[in-house]
């Protein structure tokens, strides 16, 4: 099925009984071979995300392909022996973790260390699993990488200042700050409004990023005031990306983050029908190099002795300031803040993470740069909490 058969039937049509079957045989599809294609409904059927969180997306869009390093960092396996966690009264293993939910794969390393990696649903660490809303963290650290450049002058700065098509819009006039802190003011529910934004800028054959993001000027409020997630917000920065440095998100990213850390694999980004990236989600990597990118913020910018984002960088998105009151730990919800598409589970900003839909997590203990790497097919249940106990035990070996 192409994207336009998907958007004309809507997100709808029959499949035969032996799917069904199939489907309450295996909930997750491994009756099926892992299937992949629009037949899944993007990502409404669970027997299709399997397949298509590791692949499977990459034949039903455009996208760009990053070239790898030519020299990878190194990653050493010192696998942890008998390593347990406290969960409720009890001790689990990671194993047992895995058994009780649905997750693709696991990887937990510090520095150049890996200290346990494994996989599910017949995945493999060769795979490239797709994210969700972790490419937003991505995004981040490439805005974060044109301020240090100086291809954007301030943080403060206003997408019109460099796009003239945004000009006299809401969008172009709110701060890259408050784009990055998810606070634009505009009238919109993530909930709700991703059923336009989707197809008018991702999903069908004449998808365009710009003209949703320009049409977009309905204002609930002031900008900065309050946090209110939504995948405009991204989309914008990516717009600004692409202008200052002339180039696209991905050949920006590959030369500029993906080569200079390190990474060992290539990966590839989605791109609406004019091959822009739809940047809020749609990064697809190996774990391997979702760790190495974890690892990269817990040594402050650092990879193979070259200083890949500034630390000054680093710091501004584990700390906040007087213009990012909205989003500060337990402002956004309790026990959560935000900060430059970040998210953060430590009041202190030392504990951060990537965060995507369906279980993903790329987390990061700064103070000991421990990372652990979660994808999965599924957010339902109280995996979350049972994960972050998992992780904090594994700060402490």
């Amino acid at each position: 099925m192409h994207r336009r058969d998907f958007l004309n039937y809507g997100l709808a049509i029959g499949a035969s009984s032996a799917h069904f079957d199939a489907w309450s045989a295996d909930k997750w599809g491994s009756y099926l071979g892992y299937p992949t294609g629009w037949a899944g409904q993007f990502s409404k059927l669970p027997e299709y995300r399997v397949g298509n969180y590791s692949g499977g997306f990459e034949t039903m869009f455009p996208h760009h392909t990053l070239a790898p390093s030519d020299t990878p960092l190194q990653l050493a396996e010192t696998l942890m022996k008998d390593f347990q966690f406290s969960w409720r009264l009890s001790k689990k293993t990671i194993g047992q973790y895995l058994d009780s939910w649905p997750a693709t794969g696991l990887i937990i390393c510090r520095d150049s260390n890996i200290l346990f990696e494994e996989y599910r649903h017949q995945r493999t660490a060769a795979m490239r699993l797709t994210s969700w809303s972790m490419a937003k963290s991505v995004t981040s650290l490439l805005l974060g990488i044109c301020i240090d450049k100086k291809l954007i002058r301030s943080y403060d700065d206003t997408p019109e200042m460099y796009l003239p098509e945004l000009q006299g819009t809401l969008h172009g006039a709110i701060s890259l700050r408050n784009l990055s802190n998810m606070s634009s003011g505009a009238q919109i529910l993530h909930e709700r409004d991703n059923a336009i934004i989707y197809p008018t800028a991702y999903i069908s054959n004449t998808a365009n990023i710009s003209k949703t993001v320009a049409a977009w000027n309905q204002r609930k409020e002031e900008q900065g005031r309050t946090f209110n997630y939504n995948e405009l917000c991204p989309l914008t920065l990516g717009m600004v990306i692409r202008k200052v440095t002339g180039a696209s998100l991905s050949s920006f990213a590959q030369n500029a983050l993906w080569i200079p850390m390190g990474a060992q694999s290539a990966a590839t980004w989605t791109t609406d029908s004019e091959k822009n990236e739809f940047n809020c989600i749609g990064f697809a990597a190996t774990l391997r190099d979702w760790a190495r990118l974890g690892t990269l913020i817990a040594n402050k910018g650092k990879a193979k002795g070259n200083q890949v984002v500034s630390e000054q960088w680093i710091h501004e998105f584990t700390r906040w300031g007087e213009l990012d009151k909205q989003v500060k730990f337990d402002v956004v919800s309790p026990g959560v803040g935000y900060k430059a598409h970040m998210w953060h589970i430590k009041p202190d900003g030392s504990r951060l993470s990537f965060n995507g839909h369906h279980g993903q997590r790329v987390m990061i203990d700064m103070p000991t740069r421990t990372v652990l790497v979660h994808t999965a097919v599924e957010h339902d249940g109280n995996w979350k909490n049972e994960l972050y106990e998992l992780f904090d035990a594994a700060t402490k070996i």
